[in-house]
């Protein structure tokens, strides 16, 4: 057709042979039709370049084929790429995204919700930036919750397996030969300190092992990392040290305390725990190996040496639960829990450099 004419629906189906009304069919995905009959609407479309009318769409299938991306904080450092991987779902159903960020504000919160409902979009992503379990929000469409659990069980919720992947750090630490494992972990209060603890223990009670000392907690940031150090090898925190906890005193691996692995539940933690035990002349991982978890690499890869870590897949899991939401969307709810295994990501801080 010529430059600047516009396609219509009549065009296309004078074309395909077919009904105008099939053409809708075909477009939309709805009816019963063959789909050799469907191919032959599409090639016929791209061949005139036919955009269907997206108003005209949304009223036909009585759907605004947009979808809600709530998170409850600025898209931060685990909500990001939790939406990222849901967008790159969405765009391959056809579906637009529209992010509302409530910056853990119930207020604001709320208030998006309501304009998420108003605006009529077919379905909600609820993030966090933490995994700890949240009220669910009430909305008369399918509501998927990522990251962070709905505290209904019924509700449909992807997180990550912690479970799994501390399970793959001890086989990791114990296939190299480390045996004497001290644990140091964020809030206590919080899920994935206590699951990340609890696991690591059970795991090595069932080689017959314990874990170094009691579970350390703090904040997660690395100056709580680097105290953290000091108590796992019995520094006070002035700088001090027994005589067998100085390095190359010949006291063997792990100075006083004889630890030969320090399992940090985050990156942060475990950066700057890698400080502290170079500070006190500790090599890692020859004296002391370390691990961390959530593979962030602006804390992974800056390490020194690099973290062995666990990655969550976020992106992965983003996209997980896009698919269950478009699969409830088309009438396919599922409920419950689902985990997302995690992956392995080997670096210096278990292996060094060679």
């Amino acid at each position: 057709m010529e430059r600047g004419t516009v396609v219509r629906i009549t065009d296309v189906a004078a074309l395909a042979g077919v009904a105008p009304s099939t053409v809708s069919k075909a477009l939309n995905g709805t009816g019963s039709l063959r789909e050799s009959t469907r191919a032959k609407v599409r090639e016929a479309a791209e061949r005139l370049g036919f955009v269907p009318d997206a108003t005209a769409r949304s009223l036909s299938a009585r759907r605004s084929f947009t979808v809600g991306l709530l998170s409850t904080d600025s898209a931060g450092r685990f909500s990001l790429p939790v939406v990222l991987g849901a967008e790159n779902a969405l765009v391959g159903g056809e579906l637009s995204a529209l992010l509302a960020t409530a910056r853990h504000d119930p207020v604001r919160e709320q208030h998006h919700v309501r304009a998420l409902v108003a605006r009529r979009v077919d379905g909600i992503i609820v993030t966090g930036r933490t995994t700890e379990p949240r009220e669910p929000i009430r909305v008369p469409m399918p509501v998927v919750y990522a990251f962070a659990p709905s505290t209904n069980a019924d509700d449909a919720s992807v997180v990550p397996d912690d479970a799994t992947g501390m399970r793959l750090l001890v086989e990791h630490l114990v296939g190299l030969g480390r045996r004497r494992i001290a644990y140091v972990g964020g809030r206590a209060e919080q899920a994935a300190s206590v699951v990340r603890h609890d696991t690591l223990a059970a795991e090595l009670a069932a080689r017959g092992l314990e874990l170094v000392g009691t579970p350390l907690y703090g904040d997660w940031s690395e100056q709580w990392g680097r105290r953290a150090v000091d108590a796992v090898l019995g520094w006070d925190v002035d700088g001090g040290a027994g005589a067998s906890a100085r390095a190359g005193d010949g006291a063997g691996v792990g100075g006083a305390a004889g630890v030969d692995a320090i399992v940090f539940a985050s990156d942060q933690l475990a950066r700057g725990g890698c400080d502290r035990l170079r500070e006190r002349g500790l090599r890692v991982p020859d004296d002391v190996a370390v691990t961390g978890y959530d593979d962030w690499e602006v804390m992974s890869l800056a390490s020194r040496p690099p973290l062995t870590t666990v990655d969550m897949q976020l992106e992965r899991l983003g996209q997980r639960a896009a698919e269950l939401l478009i699969a409830a969307i088309e009438g396919h709810p599922l409920h419950g829990v689902e985990r997302l295994a995690p992956r392995l990501v080997v670096r210096a801080s278990t292996l060094g450099d060679g």
